[in-house]
């Protein structure tokens, strides 16, 4: 797929290409600590390039998918937790119900009602510049549109912003090659990366570099959403002494959140018993942990003792049919076995 979308872009012409803005920004009434999933709204705007900048958007966008597809990478559909990196995932949109879908299921396709920038400052100073896109398009109006995260530190604005930096003993400058000289930086700059996070056509998104992708889209507070969902369902067992501790974790530790969002996938959790707490007990001892019960419940004094649950429930502790070796990881697909 991706040595097709390199074929596409490579031959339409480089006046096909448009860039866009993409900002975050709070939702009315919500406030940055609020506990609330979808908490911002994104916004989309036309940026006017001149034809040096196309070229540039274009032939980068060509590099990067050549280089992408000369690497030959498998894929494979989205997961939260995968062993290899060094693949392409798919992440189909529809019926998802994140904010960031309006922006390629909404706004995109009614570019008419897209708002141009005029002027930058106003824009950064109530919203959050969040990603590029530049978008595509053939003789049929198919569009195919790459995505990329912008970093805080990649955006400088205004007059202002160069007296604060004078203020701080620091200016922003260019060496101007026709004139040979240093030149004071004015107004407002903004660093595009050459690089693709992902690419997006007919409902579904291209992933390339995987945790940017997840910043882009808020997946990482979703995750963060579907772990505390998971802990209060552990708790709702009553088969657990001290879960409140994973709460906490949840809190300090974002890298736990994936490992729960595993865990509700495969739902092993439910009808937990005395039984198959012993076996739980049993597993973590096969592989060298320790397990507790206490009154007919599992103990829990410490994140060792959240990691290593987390880690039985999850089925980490893995066989290989053919080798019979043991292998611990998060990821796997579960199969059918045919008769």
């Amino acid at each position: 797929m991706i040595e097709t979308f390199l074929e596409k872009i490579e031959e339409l012409p480089v006046e096909n290409s448009h860039l866009y803005f993409i900002t975050r920004v709070l939702k009315p009434n919500i406030k940055k600590r609020d506990k609330v999933l979808d908490k911002y709204d994104f916004q989309i705007y036309q940026v006017d390039v001149d034809n040096e900048i196309q070229n540039h958007l274009h032939s980068l966008t060509v590099r990067q998918l050549n280089y992408i597809n000369r690497k030959k990478l498998e894929t494979t559909e989205y997961e939260a937790i995968s062993d290899d990196t060094h693949q392409i995932f798919t992440y189909d949109t529809t019926n998802k119900a994140m904010s960031f879908t309006n922006i390629v299921e909404n706004r995109l396709s009614n570019k008419s009602e897209i708002p141009k920038i005029d002027n930058l400052t106003d824009i950064v100073s109530t919203q959050e510049l969040w990603a590029y896109s530049v978008g595509f398009f053939d003789s049929e109006n198919k569009w195919i549109y790459s995505f990329r995260k912008i970093l805080r530190g990649k955006v400088a604005i205004d007059e202002e912003e160069n007296s604060k930096r004078k203020f701080l003993g620091s200016f922003r400058t260019k060496f101007n090659t026709q004139s040979s000289k240093l030149e004071l930086l004015k107004g407002e700059t903004i660093t595009l990366d050459e690089k693709i996070d992902c690419l997006f056509f007919n409902d579904i998104f291209y992933i390339f570099q995987k945790t940017q992708f997840e910043q882009i889209t808020c997946l990482t507070e979703e995750f963060k959403d579907h772990a505390e969902k998971v802990a209060n369902e552990l708790l709702e067992t009553n088969m657990f002494e001290g879960m409140e501790l994973l709460k906490t974790q949840i809190k300090e530790t974002p890298a736990i959140h994936k490992k729960l969002v595993r865990l509700k996938k495969t739902n092993n959790y439910n009808n937990l018993n005395e039984n198959s707490l012993d076996r739980m007990i049993d597993i973590a001892h096969k592989y060298g942990g320790i397990l507790k019960k206490k009154g007919g419940k599992l103990l829990i004094e410490n994140e060792t003792d959240i990691d290593l649950t987390i880690k039985v429930l999850v089925d980490f502790y893995k066989k290989g049919e053919f080798s019979g070796k043991p292998y611990g990881t998060f990821s796997g697909k579960e199969l059918v076995e045919k008769a």
